[in-house]
């Protein structure tokens, strides 16, 4: 099995790199802005919630990387919403 790292072009892999735990995202077809809680690359998901916190919290969900339009650190798409 070919790992990703040997069929991603340089700015791809360099996307895969950008999204980290913490993070602030978009999603597609929102405009609310939501923390990275967790990642798991392996099955190209993540869990998020709405930022800033609500007074009795923000519940946790998972979403698709394909969903995330762009982070705080820029605002590139994730690879996997070219996909």
């Amino acid at each position: 099995m070919m790992s990703i790292v040997q069929f991603l072009p340089k700015t791809e892999l360099q996307a895969i790199m950008d999204l980290h735990q913490g993070d602030c995202i978009q999603l597609h077809c929102r405009e609310d802005l939501f923390q990275v809680i967790g990642i798991d690359d392996d099955h190209n998901r993540c869990w998020v919630r709405r930022w800033p916190l609500m007074a009795n919290g923000s519940p946790v969900f998972e979403v698709s990387m394909q969903q995330i339009t762009h982070s705080s650190k820029g605002s590139k798409q994730h690879h996997l919403a070219k996909v």
